[in-house]
């Protein structure tokens, strides 16, 4: 822990003990991810700041140990090539603007399938639109995750890459644009639970910020902010 970078070793920190505090909550008759989750913005438990607070709390171990692992992996390098600042800027805005986008696509299910309605059956029983509005809620780092291996791909393309279970290494560009393809058929064509939309918001929002960044770069270089 020692050798890595400061923002990428207190991303993974930080991450551990929430999942941790998560965890232990409940005794005490906490549900942080009630308060924490980025919940839908017409529901009365949203606040503004879950855009920030959802992308450091994990449904699980597996969620939480993958997207370290990722952060761990590709976020490490891209802190040491652009600086804590940058870095920490990337990061950050990439999960805000996954979390918008998983607002915008819960708006489209609402207005088309929930608008209508004063309640909804959820095969168990029937509850009041009002509550129902306030079981969307989203945690995960996963949509800045997604903006670290966007980062990754465009800056090292051509770096290879064994995933598995591909039995022969991949390059980078092309582990990425698997990715986003795979996130927008599932996106379309699932209902698992998971929030695809919100995961290629994290890599839009990080491409358009590398297209800012690569536009507006210093005259004594690209990379020389700490």
């Amino acid at each position: 822990m020692n050798n890595l970078p400061t923002v990428t070793k207190n991303i993974l920190i930080i991450n551990v003990l929430m999942f941790m505090a998560t965890m232990l909550a409940p005794r005490y008759g906490i549900d942080l991810d009630d308060y924490l989750g980025l919940h839908f913005f017409m529901a009365s438990r949203f606040n503004v700041v879950q855009l920030v607070t959802y992308m450091f709390m994990h449904a699980n171990f597996t969620h939480l140990f993958f997207n370290m692992f990722a952060v761990w992996m590709f976020g490490r390098i891209l802190e040491m090539v652009w600086g804590q600042k940058r870095f920490l800027f990337y990061y950050i805005i990439c999960g805000i603007g996954a979390g918008l986008i998983q607002e915008v696509v819960q708006y489209v299910e609402y207005v088309t399938s929930l608008s209508a309605y004063e309640a909804v059956n959820m095969g168990y029983g029937v509850i009041p639109m009002a509550d129902y509005l306030n079981m969307m809620n989203t945690v995960g780092a996963s949509g800045a995750v997604y903006g670290i291996l966007l980062g990754f791909g465009i800056f090292f393309p051509n770096q290879e890459m064994f995933i598995f279970p591909l039995p022969f290494p991949i390059k980078a560009k092309y582990f990425v644009l698997i990715y986003a393809a795979l996130e927008i058929v599932l996106g379309l064509s699932s209902n698992d639970g998971v929030a695809h939309f919100a995961h290629l918001g994290g890599m839009i929002f990080g491409f358009l910020i590398i297209l800012y960044w690569r536009h507006n770069r210093p005259k004594n270089g690209y990379f020389n902010y700490q």
